[in-house]
């Protein structure tokens, strides 16, 4: 049983893992060659230590809260981090890769870890776990864990809407088929490795995103793209038929789709609800352009206290959004 820190709580489950994009990416992708990075200040300012970690945040993200109510260690660490220690390790860290998806063309394009070779990782771990425990104790880890996959996003803002090739072979309807057939075979192959517990995120209302609505011309929006946004309701609704689906064909899984769609739009909407002041632009620069190396201490006029922004970078949330649906998926 996971025995955390100093604080000795019982942890509510034996480990957390996370799959996906820069949602639930802790820094994986400073140990590969990539420009999606986030290991320049002002990254991290609020961080413990006020250092860039790679986390596309000023702070933590919400597998970190989420790791830290559930009582495993206050943050949850990247796989291809050399220095993390072995009671780490046993707690869960995270394969996610920021900037990947689905569709393997949208981890390419921008020299990421696609899904796929995020489950190849995690088979790195669970032969690296059975070195460590023991076979029995190894597969009753990953069967008690709890696994958040966050991807999908990326598919469409980086991918379908700003490349040709996939808009040319694909609807949008037939490319969220193409997604889901993907995503189906990841949950499949997670459940041929032991996987049992499985939270996974429907696409956030990608039209609010204050770069979207740049790159559609729609920056001075009030409002968000509803066409965008309508295009992730659609795909979420499919999702959910199909985890639901999949829970009644693999016998002991506990598949959950996980509604992020609705519960950031109420922030991204009434962001004084929640003690936000600005939700249409992002800290860092002006909010509506900077993510990744553009966010930078040249950037002027970055703001001096994110927790008012819902937005840190023109697309990630701030460390208090991520704390505040972080909570959402735990009451949920």
């Amino acid at each position: 049983e996971a025995i955390v820190g100093t604080n000795h709580v019982k942890a509510k489950v034996p480990a957390l893992f996370t799959f996906g994009d820069s949602i639930v990416d802790p820094g994986n992708n400073n140990f590969i060659p990539t420009l999606i990075k986030a290991d320049t200040p002002p990254y991290g300012q609020d961080f413990v230590g006020n250092i860039p970690t790679g986390r596309f945040s000023n702070g933590k993200l919400s597998p970190d809260f989420i790791a830290a109510a559930l009582g495993l260690k206050e943050t949850l660490p990247p796989f291809l981090d050399p220095h993390f220690n072995t009671q780490d390790f046993l707690t869960g860290v995270s394969f996610a890769s920021a900037g990947s998806g689905f569709d393997n063309l949208t981890a390419e394009v921008v020299s990421v870890i696609p899904m796929w070779k995020q489950v190849e990782l995690f088979k790195q771990y669970k032969a690296l776990l059975t070195n460590l425990v023991g076979e029995e104790r190894a597969s009753n880890i990953i069967g008690e864990s709890i696994f958040l996959s966050v991807a999908g996003t990326n598919d469409f803002s980086e991918n379908y809407f700003f490349l040709p090739i996939r808009k040319t072979q694909f609807s949008v309807a037939q490319y969220q088929d193409f997604l889901l057939q993907i995503c189906t075979t990841f949950i499949e192959d997670l459940y041929k490795l032991g996987v049992r517990k499985l939270g996974v995120y429907g696409i956030p209302p990608m039209g609010c995103v204050p770069l979207e609505k740049t790159l559609f011309g729609q920056s001075k929006l009030k409002g968000c793209i509803e066409e965008l946004n309508q295009v992730a309701i659609s795909y979420n609704t499919k999702l959910r038929s199909i985890l639901h689906n999949l829970n009644a064909r693999l016998p002991g899984s506990k598949l959950v789709y996980v509604d992020i769609y609705y519960s950031f739009l109420d922030i991204v909407k009434n962001p004084s609800k929640y003690g936000f002041e600005t939700s249409s632009r992002g800290c860092c620069g002006t909010g509506l352009v900077e993510i990744g190396p553009t966010c930078n201490l040249v950037t002027p006029v970055t703001c001096s206290d994110a927790s008012k922004f819902v937005f840190w970078d023109a697309v990630h949330s701030t460390e208090r959004t991520y704390e505040i649906t972080a909570n959402f998926v735990l009451q949920n």
